[in-house]
């Protein structure tokens, strides 16, 4: 599809470069961990961010019973919405919590600090910078002078990191919104329309303490975890052949990241716990991977009578995969990214998860596009000195704004 060029959207958005940055930048300086997922403040500063532009903000707090069933502490949605008259509905979702920074930092994770072009913090890739290209996105369709038909709205989450059951999910369900297309979260050179789902389990091994001097008078957690452990990590390796078809997808993946027990140093483990994450590509069903995770750890387990073990599901999230009705939006994207970028971009698949899945699950088609670098190692994402280019970020706004004008103008 060839896109439609629109000098007035390209030079609004040309003057508001400064204004986007500082935009961004009280984003970054605005902590929203997750955990502790304490996020109602920062909601509470996007929104005031987004009425200094001039925009009507719905704030949609969620019940703290329900923040709470989900590891939070609070959570407050944002929606903005845009009417044009009648025709289709588009939203466009990022969220703007973020994971803890860890060690390791060069920079304030909170400072925003802009070094050669790149600013770093917390968030500034992942994803508040797309709290900011959306927004710019839409402020530039209201200077535009275009004649538009439909609406878009901003839907800004506060949850992605624990899964998006409570931003995304509860807007849909509550019938806050129902779009008819989507945008999510994601980087300048790729156009995502597939992506894993992920599975997280709980292990728990429970044994017998015993003094050191006498083990074998207790059960000892710890050495049936090893076996269960070595038994996964054995097989695991087969993984490989399983590769998924989509481009950028990769073979499914397994790694055990947390993993804590015993009581002290001369004592027999008497409990022993670990998670484990199970990435699951779009050709696999979530029910038959954990079917055949959960039978390779009791299998393991087996090894150990005396030991007990069991396993818990904390969380799956399935795959993201095209539905009908998204193929022009898709096609609009990477023309216009094609464009702005200055090579080609195609629709491809990514071996993250993201809280898409929950506009495919209502029936809403949904693509993957925002401000980023090429890859998620580039921006640091999840690690420390995570950064953005603020080329990226001006171009990805340019990219979204054009593309909206386009789907809204029929």
């Amino acid at each position: 599809m060839t896109p439609t060029e629109r000098p007035a959207i390209t030079e609004f958005l040309a003057g508001q470069r400064e204004a986007e940055v500082a935009f961004l930048a009280e984003l970054v300086r605005t902590p929203s961990d997750n955990p502790p997922g304490d996020c109602a403040p920062h909601a509470d500063v996007t929104a005031r961010l987004l009425e200094g532009l001039g925009f009507s903000v719905e704030r949609h707090p969620v019940p703290p019973d329900v923040v709470a069933a989900h590891g939070m502490r609070s959570a407050v949605n944002l929606v903005v919405r845009r009417h044009f008259g009648p025709g289709p509905v588009i939203a466009l979702n990022a969220h703007g919590d973020v994971v803890p920074p860890g060690e390791g930092w060069t920079a304030d994770p909170y400072g925003a600090e802009i070094r050669d072009g790149w600013m770093y913090g917390r968030g500034a890739a992942v994803s508040k910078s797309d709290i900011a290209s959306y927004a710019f996105a839409l402020l530039a369709l209201d200077h535009a002078g275009i004649d538009l038909h439909g609406t878009a709205e901003l839907h800004i989450t506060y949850d992605e990191e624990t899964g998006g059951e409570i931003g995304p999910q509860w807007l849909l369900e509550e019938g806050i919104s129902k779009p008819d297309l989507a945008i999510g979260a994601g980087f300048s050179y790729a156009v995502v329309n597939a992506h894993n789902g992920v599975l997280h389990l709980e292990v728990e091994v429970v044994g017998r303490s015993a003094h050191a001097a006498k083990p074998y008078t207790g059960i000892d957690a710890l050495e049936a975890a090893t076996g269960i452990l070595s038994r996964l990590y054995e097989w695991r390796r087969g993984l490989a052949a399983r590769e998924s078809k989509i481009p950028g997808i990769g073979a499914p993946q397994l790694t055990i990241g947390l993993i804590s027990g015993g009581i002290n140093t001369n004592v027999v483990p008497d409990k022993v716990v670990f998670r484990l994450d199970r990435r699951i590509v779009p050709e696999e069903i979530a029910a038959d991977v954990e079917e055949e995770l959960r039978g390779v750890i009791l299998t393991a387990a087996g090894a150990f009578p005396d030991a007990g073990v069991q396993v818990r599901r904390i969380m799956v999230a399935t795959p993201l995969t095209p539905l009908p009705g998204g193929e022009e939006l898709t096609d609009l994207l990477c023309a216009h990214a094609s464009r702005v970028m200055g090579e080609a971009i195609s629709p491809t698949g990514v071996p993250l998860y993201t809280d898409a899945r929950h506009y495919t699950a209502a029936g809403i088609p949904i693509v993957l596009f925002g401000a980023g670098p090429r890859s998620i190692e580039e921006a640091n994402a999840h690690r420390a000195d995570e950064r953005l280019p603020l080329a990226e970020l001006f171009k990805a706004t340019e990219v979204i704004a054009l593309t909206l004008a386009d789907v809204l103008a029929g």
